[in-house]
């Protein structure tokens, strides 16, 4: 093929793919069916390697992933992406609108529209083509994932027109159904689950590999113009409104649901409308954003410290749905506790169909009164862990039945016994050969937080000690990669990989194996803390109960159930095990130097250059104390984007909070 004949037909291909993606991922209306489109993308694909002169960055199969980074770089932010103050109640919002009015001196127009719960992003185009991308971050510097965003199909590669320079604002976002149909599959792998949309959207565009994301199949609002002009002409929009709907016209898809209103009662009643239609969805939506829509006005309002006077975040309480009960099931924990199980008529509920949520224990069922057959009422706590409320005795019919904890455990038939080492709350199987307990105990050993052998879920450890292949943890660094690839749903690559994953454990060090092992009171915290005086396993086992007790929040209750667990010879002789598996049993991390001693921080929201868990690593290293939830016991807030309820608690409490940049200064990094 000549080369002007090559470049005609890219051209055309280029043109025609465009046309027909807009179709599919846009307007749900395809023309041609998909073996068609998927021919004309590997032609096109097989034209740019044969003719690379004529390869673009505005080419559509820049959509698949290029070539995996090694890790991110840092991008200064030309204009701050700055967040939003959050008001909770109706009155609030009425208390700014009032004061944005009396300001003004006259009722401005707002533009009310849904805040989208994904990652905000920065989008950067010179001569109408998208040159680079980059994270919130702190809000003054963030992380370059411009391959990445080439993989989002709503992102336009190249405007509708050639505009020299354009800086927008966007929320990437994961679609409902297809976060639901990422967790299906990775539970189906054995991996672990993300917890919503948010979470699922936030770990797919951080991916080293863009190919990774552009499976996960983000998509993004565009919501503001940060810098340049949107004409041709240099003339810039005199409304947000305005900005938006040329924004639209450029190729940029832009939050649906918006309206422009003046008074109280109709922004009220539109955020009210929006709140409601948060179920019907095919995004998540967290609140409404409720901002001046005279861009001239804005400059009149002026900023504050970090936030915009002229807008505020309205956010919605946890959503509540009404579903029927139908059953509880007892689940044996690794520990043998009996925890109850609501089985759920499935509801969707917060962005995710929820169909079994925790009853906690017989104690919780009987002072809500929940009876099977109950209608009840369900809500996520924190957005992420489904739970029951109350139930609703005006809706019984006289079928619904009171429930009793079983006698026996259900998964061994032993009898179960009232566990005195808690609050005597809760019931445990004490038969050391309980399956449940077996099943479990494995799974939690391979877990991430613990040896983190990707791939070992629930279902393949069942696999496993169903075949007979593994009775116990050791038994998982004798296994060989033909010895389960015939199992169901393996397949030889599938069993590659586990064998791969549990050899990369082996290097796990004594902090995670501490947990690992499951031993009562000794969560991720307590190991690390235990393995940073301790060193090694071997001292683990000499220790005595003063020597534990002495341990920064080791109480006595925890150094008693070390004591127990290495004074059993049935844990030594595991031990003796992995040991001889080639297990690292001494402490990975150095010994932490007491920079910060004394202070307790709690990190909440997406930071700038490291993951909440390399913070929290950071802040123990260095003698302090890294806590889950805001009390008056902390000392500091890092806080970074999309902070939420942690950041409110800090400021109601007088905390301190600080970014990221601080953190690192009060270590000396």
């Amino acid at each position: 093929m000549e080369k002007t004949e090559a470049l005609a037909r890219i051209e055309e291909l280029r043109e025609k793919i465009n046309y027909h993606a807009k179709l599919y991922y846009e307007k749900d209306a395809p023309e041609i069916p998909d073996d068609e489109y998927d021919a004309m993308f590997r032609e096109l694909g097989d034209l740019e390697r044969a003719y690379p002169e004529f390869d673009s960055p505005t080419s559509p199969t820049k959509r698949v992933g290029g070539r995996a980074s090694e890790k991110f770089g840092k991008v200064t932010h030309r204009v701050r992406m700055d967040s939003l103050t959050d008001v909770f109640s109706e009155d609030e919002l009425c208390d700014f609108l009032r004061r944005t009015n009396a300001i003004l001196g006259e009722e401005a127009e707002y533009s009310v529209e849904p805040k989208i719960d994904g990652l905000s992003v920065s989008l950067i185009y010179e001569n109408g083509t998208f040159v680079k991308g980059a994270t919130r971050g702190d809000g003054i510097v963030g992380e370059d994932v411009t391959e990445n965003l080439r993989t989002v199909r709503s992102i336009p590669l190249k405007l509708s027109e050639p505009l020299p320079y354009l800086n927008v604002r966007g929320e990437v976002y994961m679609p409902r159904r297809v976060f639901e149909e990422l967790n299906e599959a990775r539970d189906a792998d054995g991996l672990s689950l993300f917890a919503n949309p948010r979470n699922a959207a936030a770990g797919s565009l951080r991916q080293l590999d863009p190919k990774i994301t552009a499976s996960r199949r983000l998509e993004i609002f565009v919501f503001n113009l940060q810098e340049g002009s949107l004409f041709a002409d240099g003339r810039e929009a005199k409304t947000h409104a305005e900005a938006l709907d040329r924004l639209s016209a450029l190729g940029f898809t832009t939050l649906p649901r918006r309206k422009t209103l003046h008074t109280e009662e109709e922004i009220v009643a539109h955020v009210r409308e929006l709140g409601e239609a948060r179920p019907e969805l095919s995004f998540d939506m967290d609140g409404a954003v409720i901002k001046l829509n005279d861009l001239a006005a804005r400059r009149v309002v002026g900023e504050g410290t970090g936030v915009p006077k002229w807008a505020v975040a309205f956010k919605y309480p946890p959503e509540k749905k009404e579903t029927k009960l139908l059953d509880i099931k007892i689940q044996v924990g690794r520990t043998g506790v009996l925890t109850p199980i609501a089985d759920l008529e499935p509801v969707r509920l917060a962005g995710t169909t929820v169909s079994r949520a925790t009853l906690h224990n017989a104690g919780f069922i009987t002072e809500k009164d929940i009876r099977i057959g109950d209608t009840v009422v369900i809500r996520k706590a924190g957005e992420i862990i489904p739970e029951i409320i109350e139930s609703l005795p005006a809706k019984r019919t006289g079928e619904e039945r009171v429930f009793e904890m079983p006698k026996v455990c259900p998964s061994c038939g032993h009898p179960v016994v009232r566990d005195e080492a808690g609050d005597g709350a809760a019931m445990r199987c004490v038969y050391p050969g309980c399956p449940a307990q077996k099943a479990r105990g494995i799974t939690h050993f391979a877990s991430k937080d613990a040896m983190n052998i990707d791939g070992l879920g629930p279902q393949v450890v069942e696999l496993l000690l169903a075949a007979g292949k593994i009775s116990d943890v050791a038994d998982l660094y004798a296994l060989r990669a033909e010895d389960i690839a015939d199992l169901d749903r393996m397949g030889e690559k599938s069993a590659e990989n586990l064998i791969a994953a549990i050899e990369r454990s082996k290097a796990a060090g004594l902090e995670r194996l501490l947990y690992a092992l499951g031993i009562r009171q000794v969560g991720v915290v307590a190991g690390e803390e235990i393995a940073a005086v301790m060193r090694t396993l071997d001292a683990c086992f000499a220790a005595t109960f003063e020597e534990y007790a002495a341990i920064r929040d080791i109480g006595e209750i925890t150094a008693t159930a070390l004591v127990e667990f290495f004074a059993d010879e049935g844990n030594r002789a595991l031990c003796d095990r992995l040991i001889a598996a080639g297990l690292r049993t001494d402490a990975v991390k150095e010994k932490s130097a007491d920079t910060l001693a004394g202070l307790t921080f709690v990190v909440t929201g997406t930071l700038p250059t490291l993951s909440r868990d390399e913070v929290q690593e950071l802040i123990k290293q260095n003698g302090g104390k890294a806590a889950s939830s805001v009390s008056k016991k902390t000392s500091y807030v890092v806080a970074g984007e999309a902070a939420g309820s942690k950041l409110t608690k800090a400021n109601e409490l007088g905390i301190p909070v600080i970014d990221e940049a601080k953190l690192l200064e009060m270590i000396g990094k």
